[in-house]
């Protein structure tokens, strides 16, 4: 029996540059390409220092969008996505390879403070803090849960563990 593959990828970081949009052929979808970079910690003799990780993420439609209209260079986000490999050649014909985080899911983190006195981005509006390519359920055939759980003479003394 084979185990299932399972291929689920979430970090936090900032965005090392403005996302770019792009159309991926004439009225095809569109794609927002950012690259996020995530700092690890690492212990040098006494101190610890930080060591960026720089990550590829792809965008698809509405999502995508969303990101180019709100997120700029050093924006924090979470991404939860998937990976993707793809390999081509080049003009040249040597082969390339890479790996991608294609996004399900982005929240958006806030802008760090501005001056009360800056009125550059007075007419902005505020970003949607969370943005999904999942479209709402329809909830009309759920139950609404009960009011209040019943404990059925449940007693901490009787939990296993």
């Amino acid at each position: 029996m084979s185990a299932a593959n399972i291929n689920r990828v979430t970090i936090t970081g900032n965005l090392t540059k403005d996302p770019e949009l792009r159309t991926t052929r004439e009225d095809g979808p569109q794609v927002c390409e950012m690259r996020i970079a995530v700092n690890g910690r690492r212990k040098s003799g006494e101190e610890w220092v930080d060591r960026p990780n720089y990550f590829d993420v792809a965008v698809w439609g509405g999502l995508g969008k969303l990101c180019k209209q709100y997120l700029s260079r050093g924006r924090g986000v979470a991404i939860d996505g998937r990976l993707e490999w793809s390999e081509w050649k080049t003009k040249e014909g040597a082969n390339r390879q890479s790996v991608q985080i294609v996004a399900d899911t982005i929240q958006f983190f806030p802008r760090p403070q501005q001056p009360k006195d800056d009125e550059a981005n007075a007419g902005d509006e505020p970003a949607p803090s969370v943005a999904t390519t999942d479209a709402p359920a329809d909830s009309s055939g759920f139950e609404a849960p009960p009011a209040a759980m019943a404990t059925a003479g449940a007693d901490d003394d009787d939990i296993p563990f």
